[in-house]
């Protein structure tokens, strides 16, 4: 009976466990330089990892950046206001799977990756 209670458990953790969402995050970032960054694992509510930036309309050259994690009633959306007389417009794009709101990286296109793979094995050095 014990074993049964340790094997529930260990059954429970690791749905727990895999249900948690991690995303990066950056409280400031200006331009493309993120001036704090660390990771953290999205709460409850908190579903969505996201992309943010806030440009102000008066000023064309500054623009915030901001990672996290976020309610997804909250995600993909244009927000617009003032403060201080400073148009500002807010976007936010969201993601759900681990780490997936971090640096973008270069990935090869599928077309490209075959044919290579192709020219590769009709070469003749190819094993």
């Amino acid at each position: 009976m014990k074993s049964l209670l340790w094997i529930c458990t260990a059954l429970m953790t690791m749905f727990v466990a895999g249900e948690s969402l991690i995303c990066n995050t950056c409280r400031v970032g200006l331009g493309p330089k993120c001036l704090f960054k660390s990771t953290e694992t999205c709460s409850d509510p908190q579903f969505s990892c996201y992309k943010g930036k806030v440009d102000f309309n008066i000023i064309e050259w500054m623009t915030l950046h901001n990672r996290g994690c976020l309610s997804s009633s909250l995600c993909n959306q244009t927000v617009s206001g003032s403060l201080l007389g400073a148009n500002y417009t807010i976007t936010r794009d969201c993601c759900y799977t681990d780490l997936c709101n971090g640096a973008s990286s270069v990935q090869l296109p599928l077309t490209a990756a075959l044919g290579t793979a192709l020219a590769a094995s009709l070469s003749p050095w190819a094993l």
